[in-house]
């Protein structure tokens, strides 16, 4: 789908009330993804964030980076090893993780908003004691075995002291999943999870995850939108959501839970993906709401 298929003007006309309507609400958008490897996708999801921020909204940015991650280990002869998703993370592995969320990936995002005429500071959660972790305890199933991942987190608890702080200087804060113990480690977090914790401390207005997929799809692979949290749960128990998705709602679902008026689950391979879901009627992904 191409940029030509979208004007930005004639999505600005219809844009009006939504803009009014969100002046000065917080959304956080989780970027992953497609969106973060084609020039294209990228380009466009730094003009949408700017975009929102210059008619008065507060965008949060928070970044996954797993293929950046693979491609570097790969580099220094270490091999990738998962364990039900999840990157097992030794102490060398997460030096790696470390360098490249908190430094490649976070400072191209930053420069990527900068081009586009946006002012970004970029941290990962151990700045300002952001993101407080604790270690993830992953259980195998059928067998229920605890599986130790090294230093793949949870959060804990999430301080937005710095944030509140980098929003009244009028910043767009983007921040990489990385968040520091009680026991002084460095952990490794679902960027997910993270931006879906980050949005219930703020109250955010949305919460936006980008994915490589159209949103929630029914049986017969049509787009579902329009959903709340009874709904989702019903999806879950037939087994219309299921595998890769469900960590994904269950992050969805906690936000409308916890205060976030609405989660949206939107399809980063469509340019403007951001501005089209939170500007238009129709959207480019699923809805989720808490219920009625």
């Amino acid at each position: 789908m191409s940029d030509s298929a979208y004007n930005i003007a004639s999505v600005l006309t219809e844009a009006l009330p939504y803009i009014q309507k969100f002046q000065g609400k917080t959304i956080v958008i989780k970027y992953g993804g497609n969106a973060m490897v084609d020039e294209k996708l990228k380009s466009s999801f730094a003009r949408d964030i700017v975009l929102m921020k210059s008619v008065g909204m507060n965008p949060i940015v928070v970044h996954g980076g797993g293929p950046q991650i693979g491609k570097t280990l790969e580099k220094i002869g270490k091999q990738s090893e998962f364990i039900g998703g999840m990157r097992v993370t030794d102490s060398e592995t997460m030096d790696v993780v470390e360098m490249v969320l908190g430094g490649l990936v976070n400072k191209e995002i930053v420069n990527l908003i900068h081009q586009h005429g946006g002012h970004s500071i970029g941290l990962t959660g151990k700045d300002g004691s952001l993101i407080s972790a604790k270690k993830l305890k992953h259980d195998i199933e059928p067998t229920s075995e605890i599986i130790d991942l090294g230093h793949v987190g949870e959060v804990d608890k999430i301080d937005t002291s710095v944030i509140d702080l980098l929003l009244k200087g009028d910043f767009i804060p983007v921040i990489a999943p990385i968040g520091v113990g009680k026991d002084g480690f460095s952990y490794n977090i679902n960027a997910d999870l993270v931006a879906g914790a980050i949005a219930e401390a703020l109250d955010a207005e949305k919460l936006i995850l980008l994915t490589n997929t159209q949103g929630l799809l029914n049986k017969h692979d049509e787009l579902m939108t329009g959903l709340d949290a009874k709904m989702v749960g019903s999806l879950i128990k037939d087994g219309t959501i299921h595998g890769g998705m469900l960590p994904k709602i269950g992050c969805a679902l906690s936000a409308v839970k916890n205060g976030v008026e609405s989660t949206h689950i939107i399809d980063g391979r469509v340019s403007h993906a951001v501005l089209l879901e939170v500007f238009t009627d129709n959207g480019v992904g699923t809805l989720i709401t808490a219920d009625e």
